[in-house]
């Protein structure tokens, strides 16, 4: 099953902002994206709920320092990105 990616502006407004700060993670962050498509699953994403303020939310991993927040629509197999940056800003 394919899902797709729905892009808000202010999410696109930050994702510009994300890869102006941190160009050396542009291709793994398109990676990302394209294997959230694919299968939000994959265990290389490390898909997970979050919790507190951001509970409804969930996260994937670019890699070991930056995560990427969406709202995960199952039922209409649709994801929305939230936020996109390191750990700390994102959480």
């Amino acid at each position: 099953m394919a899902y797709k990616l729905v892009f808000t502006e202010s999410y696109t407004r930050r994702a510009i902002r994300f890869i102006r700060r941190h160009p050396e993670a542009r291709r793994q962050y398109e990676k990302t994206l394209q294997l959230l498509e694919l299968n939000p699953f994959h265990p290389s994403l490390r898909l997970h709920k979050l919790k507190g303020r951001l509970s409804g939310l969930h996260s994937v991993s670019i890699n070991l320092t930056y995560r990427i927040t969406i709202e995960f629509l199952i039922e209409v197999s649709t994801i929305i990105p939230v936020a996109v940056g390191p750990h700390d800003e994102v959480y």
